[in-house]
């Protein structure tokens, strides 16, 4: 994997701030928040002057129980072909549920939720990532997740599944060390733990970002500086190997270039802190061999000394320590060998089914089993549905809250006439409509049926507002193609039932 140095999350509003910045090797772009054909001049610039450019993927659900859409993974090789990117980035994460898998109606969350730590999850993935690396022209990698809930009954640590994710699709990792502090905080997860069981030879890079803490939650905002806990992760990950590229994130709340340039250099120290740690534990493990060398027959004895002395014993086999992990195993061949798109390949290849599945599989079955248990969950969370069994019923009120605001935020940016039309009453009266109306076709169509929610019950209750919201929503929700006529006969009747009101 090529090396891409240290870079910033490319956002519309800070696009000249980052293009004045000194040392930014490269830019991470929100794939959907680009268009192929008319790519934003700033990217054009960066891009003229040799900086990388990589797509990150927000909506594929790589761990939902479906199979990956094929226009969703076409839409992303074509922003990967306009960008000229050496590689493409998505998450481990359902953002869907429902459908004709589960029978049940169809769900968006609207969010990044996690997939539960077990073998039919793990096995659903790794088709998914099969799937997905077959239809995108470079590696693919894939980021882990902050959570605020966890699953009930899961079967594997963080680190034990990314790893066999790795080992069975060859498919390379972004590492958030962000979001292990979140888990650490809302999961009792062990950072240190996680790097320990990772594969660190797959990582492409890192993420590093904010957020803040209520009530004993850690909300991973992407609107907040870089808090020590999280720089000390990425320490410890740079005391383990060195990550090809580390990218800081900010998607909100933006503040002044100078400070996003005193956060970078925050990381630069935090990884520059981690190789000196490095360096000094691959000195001691080379005069370590090196005694041992001289031990001769009192190789045993000079074992145990060393290892009284506070040196661990994968420190006394040379190119074996965490540290060099990555640069010392040999994966032409073996559980993590790939080819040169990033694909399984080596005894893997040989051993296992299509993305390492064992042959014969119930791929079928398994899907449904996860789609029954992400759609049960997406239910409470976004339809008021009870919470099913296992779950931590406080933790998920907590998330249903933080979705319903998210969607009150993310609706606003991209219908902004709402609160202008609604004032004060916006965001009381969308949450409102969230608790029970879950969202089913992405964030525009939600805007369209907020509004049409509040026209049928007869609202905003002054009447200026209610025209001007109902003649919004008439130019927005227009006619409907000749291919759709049905659909097109019931936004008629919609129509002529408001205009009536």
């Amino acid at each position: 994997m090529a090396r891409l140095g240290t870079g910033i999350g490319w956002r519309p509003e800070i696009a000249d701030a980052v293009e004045r910045m000194p040392g930014i090797d490269w830019v991470e772009a929100v794939a959907e928040n680009v268009c192929p054909g008319h790519l934003p001049e700033s990217l054009e610039r960066l891009r003229e002057r040799g900086v990388t450019v990589v797509p990150h993927g927000v909506s594929l659900g790589l761990g939902g129980a479906d199979r990956p859409d094929e226009g969703r993974l076409a839409a992303l090789a074509e922003r990967v072909e306009a960008l000229g990117s050496p590689l493409v980035t998505e998450h481990i994460a359902f953002v869907r549920a429902g459908g004709a898998l589960t029978a049940s109606p169809h769900l968006e969350a609207g969010h990044l939720l996690p997939v539960p730590r077990t073998r039919d999850a793990l096995d659903v993935l790794c088709e998914n990532v099969r799937i997905a690396q077959e239809s995108l022209p470079v590696p693919l990698a894939v980021e882990n997740i902050a959570a605020l809930i966890s699953w009930p009954g899961e079967e594997m640590t963080e680190g034990q599944f990314l790893y066999e994710l790795a080992d069975r699709t060859g498919v390379r990792l972004l590492i958030d060390v962000a979001n292990l502090h979140t888990n650490h905080v809302n999961r009792g997860e062990d950072p240190a733990k996680a790097l320990a069981e990772l594969p660190l030879e797959a990582i492409a890079y890192v993420h590093v970002a904010g957020g803040f803490e209520r009530d004993g939650v850690w909300h991973d905002s992407h609107a907040h500086p870089v808090p020590r806990p999280v720089l000390d992760i990425l320490t410890d990950l740079a005391s383990r190997v060195s990550p090809p590229g580390v990218l800081l994130e900010r998607d909100e709340n933006f503040p002044a270039p100078s400070e996003l340039e005193g956060e970078l250099a925050a990381i630069r120290r935090a990884l520059e802190a981690g190789a000196v740690e490095r360096v000094k534990a691959e000195v001691r493990a080379a005069g370590s061999a090196a005694a041992l060398r001289r031990a001769g027959t009192g190789a045993v004895d000079a074992l145990h000394g060393e290892a009284r002395a506070g040196i661990g014993a994968a420190e006394l086999r040379p190119g074996t320590g965490a540290g060099r992990l990555g640069e010392t195993l040999d994966v032409a061949s073996g559980p993590l060998a790939r080819d040169d798109a990033g694909r399984p390949g080596g005894e893997a290849g040989a051993t296992r089914g299509a993305c390492g599945l064992p042959r014969p599989g119930d791929g079928g079955a398994a899907r449904q089993r996860l789609g029954l248990a992400q759609a049960a969950l997406l239910s409470a969370l976004v339809a008021g549905t009870p919470v099913p069994e296992g779950f931590d019923r406080v933790r998920v009120g907590v998330q249903g809250r933080a979705l319903a605001a998210k969607r009150a935020d993310v609706v606003a940016k991209v219908a902004p006439e709402l609160p202008v039309i609604l004032g004060s009453g916006y965001r009381p009266a969308f949450l409102s409509y969230a608790r029970t109306q879950p969202m089913t076709g992405g964030y525009r169509r939600d805007a369209l049926d907020f509004a049409e929610h509040l026209l049928h019950a007869g609202r905003p209750q002054n009447a200026g507002a209610r025209r001007e919201l109902r003649a919004w929503w008439l130019e927005r929700s227009g006619p409907a193609p000749r291919s759709a006529r049905p659909a097109h006969r019931l936004v008629r009747a919609t129509r002529r039932v408001l205009l009536r009101r």
